[in-house]
């Protein structure tokens, strides 16, 4: 099947590249590694969007919108964009269908307007800048508690990633609808970091390809090597494939195949993700690892991300178990 855009969301996709390219994320991914979250450029994403796509109308969105997701998160990732973006569109999705409608009342309209900074520990109980968030969710056993950080920062590959120990605090909801809620919740994060990891390598195969074409070695660029050009179209074949398994599990939202989709799409995702990261690193040498070299921190959040939302192998497994059904 053959996947394509249509005008309103390529336009969606260039207007946040334009917007993303115009701040340059590296300072604002070195200020929130420095522990100071900028929200300037989260009040933008808002005004573009980017929240809305996970709320629905009733509560000032215009979602649930998973493919202008996609595009969304790719765009992001491509950026490198810092914070728990990924964290508040599930928690909004965990708000959403939860059953409380007092909590989606106070805290959907807020996420959708950019005014809530939202985290969510999806695993275990470590959630994303639990330091800068207005609300932490943590759900497990059939209840939804509201935690606070219970440690310090827990140190990360990527510098922005700024994970915290968290503890429960207030019960918010309960019941058999909140399991259900936490895993399309959960799902939903999925597929947003696959997007977003297909972003990280996109940008870091454009960065790497530029590089070779001007770094020059015994007299030649090193771009004209047979060796990295193999590699770079590996690379560039990998996020090709992956790209169709991100759209064609946005388009399965709601359905029962979701799960197997998403999961489907995050280890593609991933290993792309983690292939063309590797691959840059080798073509740009140890320069590809210097903190004051603005790719570091793709490749770097690419390795972070990999494991994020679900190893590539508990995805694995979860395509498997849908199959044998």
């Amino acid at each position: 099947m053959k996947f394509v855009l249509d005008a309103e969301q390529r336009l969606f996709g260039e207007t946040l590249h334009k917007l993303l390219t115009e701040v340059g994320t590296p300072a604002l991914i070195r200020r929130w590694a420095a522990g100071d979250p900028d929200r300037t450029l989260w009040s933008a994403l808002a005004e573009a969007g980017v929240f809305a796509l996970a709320v629905p109308e009733r509560h000032d969105g215009a979602g649930p919108l998973p493919v202008e997701l996609v595009v969304a998160m790719h765009e992001l990732g491509r950026h490198a964009v810092p914070g728990p973006i990924v964290e508040t569109l599930a928690a909004a999705a965990l708000i959403d269908t939860a059953g409380d409608e007092a909590l989606s009342a106070e805290w959907l309209p807020r996420i959708a307007a950019g005014e809530a900074v939202v985290s969510l520990a999806p695993g275990p109980r470590r959630a994303l800048d639990a330091d800068a968030a207005d609300l932490i969710l943590l759900a497990g056993d059939e209840e939804l508690w509201s935690a606070a950080p219970d440690g310090a920062v827990l140190w990360s590959l990527d510098p922005a990633r700024r994970l915290f120990p968290v503890a429960a605090c207030e019960r918010l909801a309960a019941g058999p609808a909140v399991a259900r809620a936490a895993a399309a919740a959960y799902d939903l994060g999925v597929l947003a970091c696959s997007a977003q990891l297909l972003g990280l390598g996109r940008a870091l195969l454009d960065t790497t390809v530029e590089y070779a074409r001007t770094r020059r070695q015994f007299g030649r660029s090193i771009g004209e090597f047979q060796a990295v050009k193999h590699h770079l179209a590996d690379a560039l074949t990998g996020l090709e494939f992956a790209r169709p398994l991100a759209y064609g599990a946005a388009l399965s939202f709601g359905s029962p195949d979701f799960p197997r989709d998403v999961s489907a799409a995050k280890v593609a995702a991933s290993d792309a993700a983690y292939a063309t990261a590797r691959i840059a690193l080798q073509v740009h040498g140890a320069i590809g690892y210097t903190d004051e070299y603005d790719p570091s921190l793709w490749i770097r959040k690419v390795r972070a991300l990999r494991s994020a939302w679900g190893t590539p192998a508990e995805h694995r497994g979860r395509v498997l178990d849908a199959c044998s059904h």
